[in-house]
């Protein structure tokens, strides 16, 4: 496999926590991209389990932060080598060609910040009701939260989505705010507004149904929109006690 062909260098920042059960289907998927990115960076938050064990003995680059999604990203985007960047989660597995469509998506000066289109699955079943949602909830959301910058062009996307964008776009604005232990993609979304319009790629990335199985899809679906009620009200001190760590 060869690096993309392609001025602009590629990479990818998987920041994760407690991830050792996920991980030895994430390297096999990372091995089949093709082009492969010019730089994957794991960004470990405060792992007790194997997860930083794996990483190294698999070869990969890993950086270890304090905990907080937030954090890790900022501290990955910082670190990389790369000049776009996909911030893809341990449970989703995107297109072999994803590289491809990061480099063509932001060779349009148009878009700030993209992301694929995340297929809620897990081994037994499809989960066509919250993929729907999920979906439908890029449009509904900002039409509430935010209208001013809904008419101009912005949707919020969410990280099971493995949203991508410039990297020096990203250090321009400040990056994740830190103190967001959950929804730091939403407000990301809100700082790239004013660089750009946001898009979701008709291309899809397979996000895992772990959530769902585990609390039941009538309660994933209330959690997820309880959570960004919470956000848009600004009530962010509680969107983690709402949103619990399903491993």
């Amino acid at each position: 496999m060869t690096g993309i062909s392609t001025a602009k260098r590629v990479g990818i920042v998987l920041p994760v926590l407690n991830e050792a059960a996920a991980l030895p289907a994430m390297f096999g998927v990372l091995g089949t991209l093709d082009p492969q990115p010019e730089a994957i960076l794991f960004v470990d938050g405060g792992s007790d389990d194997a997860t930083c064990d794996l990483i190294r003995a698999a070869g990969f680059d890993l950086l270890e932060t304090g905990k907080g999604r937030a954090v890790q990203i900022n501290a990955g985007v910082e670190a990389i080598a790369a000049d776009y960047v996909c911030v893809l989660h341990a449970d989703t597995v995107p297109p072999a060609d994803m590289a491809r469509v990061i480099a063509d998506t932001l060779a349009d000066p148009k878009i700030a910040l993209a992301s694929f289109t995340p297929l809620i699955k897990g081994p037994e079943k499809t989960r066509w009701f919250t993929t729907f949602h999920n979906w439908i909830k890029t449009w509904y959301a900002p039409i509430i939260t935010r209208p001013h910058l809904f008419v101009r062009g912005v949707r919020l996307l969410f990280g099971d989505h493995a949203m991508f964008f410039r990297r020096a776009q990203f250090l321009e604005i400040g990056g994740c705010t830190p103190s967001d232990a959950v929804m730091e993609e939403a407000d990301l979304c809100v700082k790239f507004a004013r660089l750009g319009k946001t898009k979701m790629v008709r291309r899809w990335v397979h996000t895992s149904d772990r959530r769902i199985t585990a609390w039941g899809p009538l309660k994933a679906n209330w959690i997820y929109f309880k959570v960004g009620i919470l956000w848009a009200v600004g009530a962010r001190g509680r969107m983690a006690k709402d949103y619990p760590d399903v491993r």
